[in-house]
């Protein structure tokens, strides 16, 4: 495991990119506005659900591609860090307008009727699920903060990527429940989500850049 140090900044990170908006933050923020705070909620847990899917993917196949094939590694280490990078580059020069609240207060979506939460849940789980851009970053962030000569890489992985989704869940369950506050006050978010955008791409590009200058572990 990655020393303490590393494990914070770990941590950190992992908020930190856990608040960059993104489908799955739209789908919690559209629940949460048309159904309320327990609605938005249940689909975190849905979000939160799905990417265990792609950690668990994740660690299987980082750890095999580590162990058998240095090549497999840099081409999946290029691959990251491009990817890093085009979500760095998008969120620096987007504009702010296309913030999951922003987009979801422009669709109409007020509190109605309660939700059926299995189906809000499902919501949740498949957004994630169904993503393969979720897979991608799990392979291109986790690595980083393995360390060189680690023994039981696969294990260590898995360990990192369900501490990162745990440590989502507070972030998800603070997006559902301002969301349901804020209804009404969508402009001043949207202006405090066009800073997090700025900061996010400058941190996603810093992580692709580390990545693209790392030696296989």
């Amino acid at each position: 495991m990655p020393d303490t140090s590393q494990l914070l900044l770990f941590i950190a990170a992992g908020w930190l990119l856990n608040l960059t908006p993104g489908p799955d933050v739209l789908c919690i923020v559209s629940h949460s506005l048309r159904n309320g705070a327990r609605a938005g909620v249940v689909a975190g847990l849905g979000v939160t659900a799905g990417c265990f899917v792609h950690i668990f993917a994740a660690a299987l196949g980082v750890g095999a591609l580590i162990a058998a094939s240095a090549t497999a590694f840099t081409v999946l280490k290029w691959v990251g860090a491009a990817y890093l990078f085009y979500v760095g580059a998008k969120l620096l020069l987007s504009r702010g307008g296309g913030s999951p609240l922003g987009a979801a207060v422009a669709t109409g979506a007020v509190p109605q009727a309660p939700a059926d939460l299995w189906r809000v849940f499902r919501d949740g789980f498949f957004t994630n699920a169904l993503n393969p851009k979720v897979a991608l970053f799990f392979l291109a962030f986790v690595p980083q903060f393995i360390a060189p000569g680690t023994t039981h890489t696969t294990w260590v992985f898995l360990a990192l990527g369900v501490l990162f989704n745990v440590n989502a869940i507070p972030v998800n369950v603070g997006w559902a429940l301002v969301a349901a506050w804020t209804a009404r006050r969508a402009t001043a978010v949207q202006r405090s989500l066009a800073v997090l955008d700025r900061v996010a791409g400058a941190l996603f590009i810093a992580f692709g850049l580390k990545l693209a200058l790392s030696s296989r572990p």
